[in-house]
């Protein structure tokens, strides 16, 4: 496994008196056995609350399901059991969901997420000799640079303040002949023909328990609409322009109401509360990692709006 180093200093990391510290005198907190490299309070707090909350939604051990493996591995280009043995920075991994099928898939994983998200996946994941996690930002990784044979972030950098910056860190982290592995989300104009953008105005400035009570009692009440009306086109779409929700009845209609009422309240809270959300298109991304030298430039349309992989020369 890669030993912790230094985010600012790049210095290495020596276990001293319960910390993580380096020769010159930096000094980082282990709080629940996870080595903290950021405050705990910052912008990915709301974050923090939705993966502590819905700890087990989307895993597929407990989802029944492979739909965290189809994804994850549409993304990668390749099957899991190829990266056995290889080394893999997860940058963003929430409660980890895909953290526990690159674990079991016997890649050597170092897991990060700026949120206190570390704690549920720490306790999902358990101690694993290929898994090490930590709470940090991804603008400074506690990592040596070019360290990795995969960099993944799925599902992350949109929520970042700045996406193109996100990417160029998440790059120095490759090593050379490595692999980067990004999503994000897409642009598009239908974004703003609906109340959503208003929602979130008002809900991303609230604290996370206070906007998680009240997305909970407008869940409660459109999520029965959207049920009821999921065969009518009409109905359906005049809803969609009025309900902040987020739903997958379509997409999944061979799932229950129960099912669908946790996803939609998952992520009507992820899509209303992030503090930061781009929208880039392919070319963007494209631009973005040709700008960094990458080669084998692989993007697509797919998943939440934009996937792309790389290779660094």
């Amino acid at each position: 496994m890669i030993p912790f180093v230094s985010p600012k200093t790049g210095q290495p990391l020596k276990l001293q008196d319960g910390h993580l510290q380096s020769d010159s005198g930096e000094k980082y907190t282990i709080v629940k056995s996870i080595p903290r490299f950021v405050p705990a309070d910052n912008y990915a707090s709301a974050f923090g609350l939705q993966w502590k909350t819905f700890s087990k939604t989307q895993h597929d051990k407990y989802d029944q399901s492979s739909l965290s493996k189809d994804r994850l591995e549409r993304c990668l280009g390749f099957s899991l059991r190829e990266l056995k043995g290889k080394t893999l920075l997860e940058v963003g991994s929430g409660s980890g969901r895909f953290t526990e099928l690159l674990v079991d898939a016997g890649a050597l994983v170092h897991s990060v997420d700026l949120s206190v998200a570390v704690e549920a996946n720490k306790e999902n994941i358990g101690d694993k000799e290929n898994f090490v996690i930590a709470q940090a930002s991804v603008y400074e990784l506690p990592f040596p640079k070019a360290s990795f044979d995969f960099v993944l972030c799925i599902g992350v950098i949109q929520h970042t303040p700045s996406p193109e910056k996100t990417i160029k860190a998440l790059w120095e982290m490759v090593a050379p002949g490595g692999k980067i592995i990004i999503d994000h989300y897409r642009w598009r104009l239908s974004y703003y023909f609906n109340t959503k953008p208003l929602w979130r105005h008002y809900m991303k400035r609230l604290p996370p328990e206070k906007s998680m009570t009240k997305i909970k009692k407008h869940v409660s009440f459109f999520f029965p609409l959207h049920w009821k009306y999921r065969n009518n086109k009409i109905a359906s779409w005049l809803l969609h322009r009025i309900s902040p929700l987020i739903e997958y009845i379509k997409v999944f209609p061979e799932r229950d109401y129960e099912w669908h009422y946790e996803l939609s309240l998952l992520d009507t809270y992820d899509s209303l509360t992030d503090y930061y959300k781009h929208l880039r298109t392919e070319k963007s991304i494209y631009n973005t990692l040709k700008k960094l030298r990458a080669s084998h430039i692989e993007v697509w349309h797919g998943g939440n709006g934009v996937e792309a992989r790389a290779i660094k020369p």
